[in-house]
């Protein structure tokens, strides 16, 4: 207790006014007057009586700074007038103070903005309850190491684990909105009756649903989202119980979602409705091989861990290939920690950009060091005076890293200010694919990161500059200015421009291999023309899905013909299943003449796309032997199909594969070849070659067998050649609908240009931020390459002065502080060139087509900056060259 009344008092000291001061400086005169009396009674004469009293008493000053030490916080005293100090000699160098500022600003800026998306993307926690027991289910397949689950298989799954508190899986699927205005297309999840259960959401009104309700054949019933809650209900709390007429068909609203649900992963995601996955009409539903692009999600019991779990799923696994060999002999459950999955390839990228921008703040630290080298020679004098007169080497060490810790924190703020509006304009410019980006934003972690590179910053940069000028000897500073000591300088912002240099070529170089990575990207061939290549989504009135599959067939031919007819469409086809780079469907299958293999793990696999006869000409797709489908190719005539050059080269190598048969898994007929067309990168342009399934199948949708053509009705994707331009296009394109029935609609428009560009978006994402902290730093090392060679120039100015007096020519003066500058520049590229040979390597995953230690890269980075320094150096070089004898010599 005493302790803390002592601490208070000394805190409460720390306002005294100076009342308080004259009063305690007039009670120590009268003390001090008491003991001069006393000496002169003893005879001293008066100068002496008071020489006397003051030693007795200790010394006056002494005693007054004794006394504020037990009255206050001296080291707090101390730190306010430092910082006031600090303020006032900041003050007296507006210049230098706003230079340093804005450079250190945009290096703590861009760390900000990048620690954002970091911190919004890796680091912060998934919105759910106990997040770390949330993983992502998968069947692993041969083809496919994540690929989708049949929902019996699901159903095991969930009966036999024994680590699993709860699981469920779900499936996106599109629904006619009707009888509600204007015919809508919703955003749906076909879903088991534990999703939200699993995830730990709870309804905002209402209730989920039940096991039950799962069922085929159970009560239509649906939850919907707050957003849909709010626009077609006005938020009314009486929703519960009303009908939602989806796909012809009315359901009873049960629920409502909250808008805080977020989720985004492979289909299972937030969406307008969520219907029950029984409900689904699909025919495959109940088939154990079929997965449908269904995918789940569960819940750990806790305690339970991720390699416990895969074991026990692995059994599971074992158990159901040993009771269903010939359609899960193969399979494996595959479980994936839901943050993982979330944040998919992303990582690296941001790590590289975190990276890069830490290499940004390195350059501007070094470069306000620099300056700040500068600047205390020029402050020689005054560091001298103050040695003199008794300030310890730590107290000046100490006030210089004020200076510099004041530089920083103001730097820090105006980041901030930067990184919240650089964040809030470049959310707008993410692409869509960067997992959690509406997490994205300013938080009490940033802060405390910006406040934390803040005070780093500006001892890094403060901590060079301060032991140099403290290492002074004042009576050298205080004859010569300051002059004498600038060898030492010159060493240390020769160090400091070596560095830039080298970190800058580091950071042009990573920019360099990612815009060259790219341009290879973007030159490879997907195997079709993107060009004026639009795709939409297309339904059929509701009174359509329950009709028969020849008047489901007929309605899309008429549809197909009044499209073809519109303006502006030079071709048009249907496209069921597979999509190049956006989706893909895959089925088993044998050639004809060889026995019915005994399992699927057994069979070959093939991508699938289910097209119109038109699709070549609109997809711009080569055909290279035999012929395409005709309109004479339907559900009467011969199966046929069309496959692919890989096809062709791995099961009929050497051979004429036009009349070759093969026999489809699920299906009975036997599908004739009657055409080889080129490879298209269904994958990516990245990623097609390193994916086990590349052969691919085209087959008629027009000989779709019956059970699937009664799906068709709630839609199908269409395909068309356009000319002109898009938006007139899509607009002809409603009203052409629009005259057909006001309940069909199109939905999800997009270009097949778009998909490629989203398929390279994250690239895209980082090559561009990339390239701006590239740019940036290039700017920085030019800036201080410049502020060195101007420095020395004006600390050469008498020895130029008399070399020039001596005969020199200005060409000889230019040439000589050219080499000063470029001596650095080099140096610095010849470390940044080793640099970057190492540390491009943790790279090379991101790269295409490029090796990382690429040398025309690297040459053509090295050859830019080297140019950009040689430029920067060639300004201040001019300057010495024009230098006059004589001024040189009276300015000395």
């Amino acid at each position: 207790m005493r302790q803390l009344r002592a601490f208070w008092i000394r805190l409460k000291g720390l306002r005294r006014t100076s009342k308080a001061d004259a009063e305690f400086a007039a009670e120590l005169e009268s003390h001090l007057q008491i003991h001069i009396d006393e000496n002169l009674r003893a005879g001293m004469t008066p100068s002496e009586a008071r020489r006397q009293a003051t030693i007795q008493l200790g010394g006056v000053e002494q005693t007054k700074q004794v006394y504020r030490e037990r009255q206050t916080l001296p080291w707090l005293e101390t730190l306010g007038q430092d910082i006031r100090f600090s303020l006032r000699m900041l003050q007296k160098s507006p210049g230098f103070t706003f230079v340093a500022i804005i450079t250190l600003a945009l290096g703590i800026g861009a760390n900000t903005a990048i620690f954002s998306i970091v911190n919004g993307v890796l680091l912060n926690p998934l919105p759910f309850p106990h997040p770390e027991q949330l993983v992502v289910l998968h069947a692993s397949k041969p083809n496919f190491e994540f690929g989708s689950i049949s929902y019996p298989n699901f159903q095991d799954w969930r009966k036999d684990n024994h680590t699993f508190s709860s699981m469920a899986v779900s499936r996106g699927y599109y629904f006619s909105l009707t009888g509600m205005g204007l015919a809508e297309q919703l955003d749906g999840q076909f879903m088991t009756s534990d999703f939200f259960e699993t995830l730990g959401v709870k309804p905002l009104l209402g209730r989920t649903f039940t096991l039950a309700e799962e069922q085929p054949g159970a009560g239509p019933v649906v939850l919907i989202s707050e957003g849909l809650w709010r626009r077609k209900f006005s938020a009314s709390p009486n929703v519960l119980g009303r009908t939602l007429s989806l796909e012809g068909r009315n359901l009873t609203i049960i629920g409502v979602v909250p808008s805080s649900f977020q989720l985004a992963v492979w289909s299972m995601g937030s969406r307008d409705v969520y219907v029950p996955i029984g409900q689904w009409k699909n025919p495959a539903l109940t088939e154990r091989g079929d997965g449908l692009g269904i995918r789940g999600i569960g819940r750990l019991k806790p305690g339970v861990s991720l390699d416990q779990a895969n074991a026990d799923m692995a059994r599971v696994s074992r158990n159901l290939a040993a009771s269903f060999p010939d359609v899960d002999k193969g399979t494996t459950a595959k479980l994936v920690p839901l943050k993982e999955q979330m944040i998919g390839d992303v990582r690296p990228y941001l790590l590289v950009l975190t990276a890069a921008v830490g290499f940004v703040l390195l350059i501007a630290c070094v470069n306000v060091a620099s300056l700040m080298l500068a600047r205390s020679t020029a402050r020689m004098r005054e560091f001298a005076v103050r040695t003199a007169l008794g300030a310890s080497r730590n107290r000046l060490i100490r006030q210089l890293l004020t200076e510099s810790l004041m530089l920083a924190i103001v730097a820090g703020v105006l980041g901030l200010l930067l990184a919240a509006w650089g964040t809030h304009a470049g959310l707008k410019l993410l692409p869509q694919t960067l997992p959690r980006a509406d997490e994205i934003g300013l938080d009490y972690r940033v802060l405390l990161f910006t406040m934390a590179i803040s005070l780093l910053a500006g001892t890094v940069f403060g901590i060079a500059p301060a032991l140099k000028s403290s290492q002074a000897d004042p009576q050298t500073a205080l004859k010569e200015g300051g002059r004498g000591a600038s060898g030492t300088r010159h060493r240390a912002q020769s160090a400091f421009v070596i560095v830039e240099m080298a970190t800058a070529l580091v950071l042009l170089i990573g920019a360099g291999l990612m815009v060259r990575s790219l341009a290879r990207l973007w030159s490879v061939d997907p195997g079709f023309n993107p060009h004026n290549v639009l795709t939409f989504g297309y339904t059929l009135p509701p009174s359509m899905i329950n009709a028969n599959p020849d008047a489901i067939r007929a309605a899309y031919r008429n549809f197909d013909d009044r499209l073809a007819a519109t303006t502006g469409i030079e071709a048009v086809s249907q496209s069921w299943g597979g999509m190049p780079m956006e989706g893909d469907d895959d089925t088993f299958f044998w050639l004809d003449g060889q026995p019915k293999p005994a399992t699927t793990d057994a069979m070959n696999g093939t991508l699938i796309y289910n097209v119109g006869p038109d699709y070549l000409r609109v997809m711009g797709i080569p055909l290279l032997r035999g012929r395409f489908f005709g309109t004479h190719d339907d559900e009467k005539a011969p199966y046929v199909g069309v496959i692919d050059t890989v096809f062709a080269n791995k099961y009929f190598p050497s051979q004429n594969p036009i009349g070759k048969r093969l026999l489809l898994d699920g299906d009975t007929r036997k599908l004739e070849v009657v055409g080889v067309v080129g490879h298209v990168k269904q994958w990516g342009l990245d990623a097609d070659d390193t994916r086990p399934l590349q052969v691919q199948l085209y087959t008629a949708w027009a000989q779709t067998p019956d059970d699937f053509t009664r799906l068709a009705p709630s839609g199908i994707d269409e395909v068309v050649r356009y000319k002109g331009d898009l938006t007139g296009v899509t607009e002809a394109i409603r009203r052409t609908i629009g005259q057909m029935s006001n309940e069909q609609m199109i939905y999800n428009p997009g270009t097949m240009e778009s998909a490629i560009s989203d398929s390279l978006a994250q690239r895209r994402f980082a090559m561009v931020l990339l390239a701006a902290f590239a740019a940036l730093a290039l700017l920085l090392a030019s800036i201080g390459i410049y502020g060195v060679i101007a420095y020395i120039v004006g600390q050469r100015t008498q020895e130029i002065g008399i070399r020039m007096a001596f005969g020199a020519h200005r060409i000889d003066v230019l040439r000589l502080m050219l080499w000063e500058g470029m001596r650095l520049a080099l140096t610095g590229v010849v470390i940044g060139i080793a640099s970057g040979l190492a540390l491009t390597q943790l790279m090379s995953k991101m790269l295409y087509g490029v090796s990382a230690t690429d040398p025309l890269t690297f040459c053509g980075v090295a050859a830019l900056l080297t140019s950009v320094a040689l430029a920067a150096c060639y300004f201040p070089a001019r300057k010495a060259a024009h230098v006059d004898p004589m001024q040189a010599f009276r300015s000395e």
